[in-house]
């Protein structure tokens, strides 16, 4: 289905950005669950702006769960979570767009034709990505009580790097639950310098994410049309802005030989593992037991202050798309917390579909 994620464990996002509100639907997951609230409101503030850099739109993120929870636990029933937009707004469908350059307005307007919404990027907007933090909120305790824990950081910010995952057991831990996770603290600073002499020049910066994924057993997938890569860039393709994903040494490999890029065997305290991790935890499709590592690579935030060529539509004359400083100039560190969410969801799914509950 065009908006449902998954098929033993599915998610179903609704929603535009200035609409009433945005949403998810959470089927599939087991009766018997704790709803931690707090731990739901803690994951969105995550995701929400905070500081120099960001968008200028703040929203309260007062959510609501409608159904599929009685006295605090999951029922087994669909459970869906709704979240107000205070920022809706009301105006009627201008009959004139300015394309925004390297926006979904054109594509909405190609497919949903003259009833699209595209305020604000409609349902395409990072706005809804709320919801998708909300569904890996109320899902991580499934996965969690199997003895599998996910955790992103920020890998990049333009030019400037934190140093990758070695030991995602030990680090996923440090990045969990903070606001711009890093493995290396010292770099922050440098980071929000790149973010800052961007915002002074009306620009907007990229950057990438890593994420790790620990205690999945061996066995886990199918070759073909659903490996467990495929799922995972599946779901983190519909994250607003990814335009990549590798999964362990991932491009690099395509420079080396195979005596450089092949994973050895071993054991290790009895069991079997491998010396390196430069498959990402997958063979074949298939989880072999060693952390899922995987990164995503986001374009850099479409709205600049800078003004920009463009054309109106359906007219197509000549426009000026004016510069604003609304929106974020690094969306990255808030986008950690989605794609923790998305690697949580895709997680739950592949589990449910081996039986666990």
């Amino acid at each position: 289905m065009k908006n449902t994620f998954g098929n033993s464990l599915s998610v179903t996002i609704f929603g535009e950005s200035r609409g009433d509100a945005v949403g998810i639907v959470i089927d599939g997951m087991p009766a018997g669950y704790p709803l931690d609230e707090s731990a739901i409101k803690r994951a969105i503030y995550l995701r929400s702006p905070a500081g120099d850099g960001y968008t200028a739109r703040c929203e309260s993120d007062d959510f609501s769960v409608i159904s599929g929870v009685y006295c605090g636990y999951t029922c087994g029933t669909p459970i869906c979570i709704t979240i107000p937009n205070e920022k809706a707004d009301k105006a009627p469908a201008a009959h004139t767009v300015v394309l925004r350059p390297s926006h979904a307005d054109y594509s909405q307007i190609c497919k949903y034709g003259e009833h699209a919404d595209i305020r604000g990027g409609g349902h395409s907007s990072g706005r809804v990505t709320a919801a998708l933090v909300a569904a890996g909120a109320v899902i991580k305790p499934f996965i969690e009580k199997h003895g599998v824990f996910a955790g992103t950081h920020v890998l990049s910010v333009g030019n400037v790097c934190d140093r990758r995952f070695s030991d995602p057991a030990s680090e996923i831990p440090l990045v969990a639950g903070t606001a711009f996770p890093l493995l290396d603290a010292s770099v922050k600073e440098e980071m929000l310098q790149a973010i800052r002499s961007a915002r002074a020049q009306g620009d907007s910066l990229g950057g990438m994410l890593e994420t790790a994924v620990c205690g999945l057993d061996a066995g886990i997938g199918d070759p073909w049309f659903d490996t467990v890569e495929g799922r995972i860039a599946h779901i983190a393709f519909s994250v607003p802005g990814v335009k990549g994903i590798d999964f362990g040494g991932g491009f690099s490999l395509a420079g080396m030989r195979g005596s450089e890029a092949n994973d050895r065997f071993c054991v290790s305290q009895g069991a079997v593992a491998t010396e390196t991790n430069r498959s990402g935890g997958i063979n074949g499709g298939i989880t072999n037991g060693m952390p899922i590592v995987f990164r995503t690579a986001f374009r850099p935030a479409p709205t600049i202050m800078k003004s920009q060529n463009t054309i109106g539509f359906p007219g197509m004359e000549p426009e000026i798309f004016a510069g604003s400083e609304k929106n974020d100039t690094c969306f990255v560190p808030r986008a950690a917390e989605v794609m923790n969410a998305a690697a949580i969801i895709a997680l739950a799914d592949m589990l449910a579909a081996e039986g666990k509950k």
